[in-house]
């Protein structure tokens, strides 16, 4: 048995999006994370539903799911059965879209179906985005898991969030290998208000409920799990989330004619922009020189837009859409102050980024990122005041500015991509030590 572990792992992943084609902090971490278990001699198959032929396959063999082809006929004809066809609807994932991409996919749908090339092949096509033929891309991607369990030797199973929570299913039941599942957020976290989406919910726990292991990233989402999903401290484990050490080389772009306050994300609710505005206005109130920047899209995008005109702040308060890294780095070097408003944040990598630029935080206490960096100004993310009073702070006691950012490199000195998948590599050790001695006492 100890031959058998310390030997190179192989651990078949299942995500919804790899570099360079990321929405979010999702991305991010599935990047960071299969590059350092990469670097420990973990060897990582990494499937997404779509790939562009630009990932990079240094980390991982990336895997198209679009790519993988159907051999067996009465699979595909199992797919193709009319039961299937109720799972295509005109239902985005509106969180990830802007209000105009939401329009057009209502409004342009597409259907995604098996291509026959011959009798006894298919593939089917994916979009790979959040679109309105999402629940049934999750649906077409479970069956494809199946196929590629069936055709790829590895030892474990890791799932990223919900959209691929079927698939590990799937190929759990295929392979007989230990499936983790990693909660980077939950419907608990999209929703905001408390509606929630009853399917995703579902799919959510039934995830939950056939993992070996539950790998949660902030002690926030352990106990959403716990609480609302009903499941059992033993099996969970916590990884906090860490952050690319790539971005020390950067120039300083920092200019000392205007001050710049950045919002970085999805504009939705769950993500607290509202309250980044009126912040911004009480801020506004006494000091004029101050700008404002709210950086992504989202389906509260022009609702912003429209709250910041009718409060007089459209001459220094700016938008820029969705940025790639590259200007996201940018626009991180030039600030003074970084403002994460979120209601309900499982992590927030995005905190992380800022403090590598010397950029001190302002953030919300219900965030995961507030239970591992201790140097940072946290309030309730409703408490507007004491937002524009954090904010204000910053701008105006260089003291404080600096002695913040001094320490909050110490936070950062543990908060590693390597030092999560350190974590992680042990986790899939024991979880493939265990199935091993419990199908050897089954055949004993």
């Amino acid at each position: 048995m100890e031959c058998i572990l310390k030997k190179s792992m192989t651990i078949l992943m299942f995500g919804w999006e790899f570099p360079p084609h990321i929405t979010g902090g999702l991305g991010t971490a599935c990047f960071g994370l299969t590059k350092s278990l990469s670097m420990m001699g973990v060897n990582i198959i990494f499937v997404v539903p779509k790939a562009y032929g630009d990932e990079n396959n240094e980390v991982a063999n990336v895997v198209g799911a679009d790519s993988v082809p159907f051999n067996n006929i009465d699979m595909i004809e199992s797919a193709q059965k009319s039961d299937f066809k109720y799972l295509s609807i005109n239902s985005a994932l509106v969180p990830y879209l802007s209000e105009e991409q939401y329009y057009q996919m209502v409004n342009n749908p597409t259907t995604c179906i098996a291509k026959k090339e011959d009798s006894k092949t298919a593939y089917f096509s994916f979009s790979g985005t959040y679109g309105p033929d999402l629940y049934s891309e999750v649906e077409r991607y479970s069956i494809v898991a199946a196929s590629i369990a069936d055709s790829y030797s590895f030892d474990a199973i890791h799932c990223h969030d919900w959209l691929t929570y079927k698939a590990g299913i799937e190929a759990k039941r295929v392979s007989k290998k230990p499936l983790l599942i990693h909660v980077h957020a939950t419907e608990y976290d999209r929703s905001g208000t408390g509606k929630i989406n009853q399917r995703i919910y579902d799919i959510e726990r039934q995830g939950m409920e056939a993992a070996d292991k539950i790998i949660c990233v902030s002690n926030l989402t352990k106990d959403i799990v716990v609480n609302h999903y009903h499941q059992s401290i033993d099996k969970i484990v916590v990884i906090h989330n860490g952050v690319e050490k790539t971005y020390s080389h950067m120039v300083n772009l920092k200019r000392k004619t205007k001050k710049i306050v950045t919002f970085l994300g999805r504009i939705t609710y769950q993500k607290g922009p509202e309250y980044f505005v009126n912040a911004a206005y009480k801020v506004m109130e006494v000091d004029k020189d101050v700008h404002f920047v709210m950086v992504g899209s989202g389906d509260m995008y022009n609702r912003m837009v429209a709250l910041v005109a009718k409060s007089g702040m459209a001459d220094r308060f700016h938008f820029t859409g969705f940025l790639q890294q590259n200007e996201v780095n940018k626009i991180l070097s030039l600030s003074d102050v970084y403002v994460m408003p979120s209601v309900s944040e499982p992590f927030g990598i995005s905190a992380l980024e800022a403090l590598q630029f010397d950029v001190p935080i302002v953030i919300s206490r219900q965030s995961g990122v507030s239970e591992v960096v201790d140097n940072a100004l946290k309030v309730d993310y409703w408490d507007s005041d004491a937002m524009a009073d954090a904010i204000y702070a910053l701008l105006h006691h260089s003291t404080l500015k600096r002695t913040m950012t001094k320490a909050a490199k110490k936070d950062l000195t543990n908060l590693s991509w390597q030092a999560a998948a350190f974590k992680l590599k042990s986790i899939y050790s024991e979880v493939i030590k265990f199935t091993q001695l419990d199908y050897s006492s089954v055949e004993g």
